[in-house]
């Protein structure tokens, strides 16, 4: 389990973040078209995993923005943003934005916030996912990873993308 904050107030998730040298798990999110991806769907890729509650909210839009910018000279890599909203709203944003260089995908009936100690235990965005990034290389080994301990602040892009190489 770890603390974070929202606005200064403690607020747990169910668990912890990969150990870096670990590999991906598997994982089971659904992209735009409502079809199922896997970790098996970006064999021998690199990966950046940019993890949000919502996209709905100005933080997490704008670390798509920002991914999507620098994802564009990035070779060999994929980079997924992952949240609990539903395809429909991913999607709408992704089309409004002219976002193409990151692949959203949502774990509204999945398991990957269990899976990867990211689901918020408490609060009133329990039953979201935290913000965090976790990057990988093209084995699936855990190269970098990032709880960012304000959820109201971005993410360290330049660390997790310096991780790649």
């Amino acid at each position: 389990m770890a603390e974070i904050k929202l606005k200064g107030n403690a607020v747990h998730t169910t668990g912890s973040l990969p150990e870096k040298g670990s590999k991906l798990k598997d994982f089971a999110l659904v992209n735009a078209g409502l079809q199922e991806k896997q970790l098996s769907d970006y064999a021998g890729k690199k990966i950046v995993l940019n993890i949000f509650p919502s996209i709905d909210t100005g933080v997490c839009a704008t670390s798509v923005r920002k991914f999507n910018e620098k994802a564009a000279a990035l070779d060999n890599t994929v980079v997924l943003t992952v949240s609990k909203d539903l395809p429909f709203a991913l999607n709408r944003f992704c089309a409004a934005e002219g976002i193409a260089n990151v692949e959203p995908l949502s774990d509204f009936r999945g398991h990957f916030g269990d899976e990867y100690g990211v689901v918020i235990a408490d609060s009133p965005m329990k039953g979201l996912l935290s913000r965090a990034v976790i990057v990988a290389n093209s084995n699936g080994e855990v190269v970098y990873t990032e709880q960012v301990p304000e959820i109201t602040t971005e993410p360290n892009y330049d660390a997790a993308l310096e991780a790649l190489n």
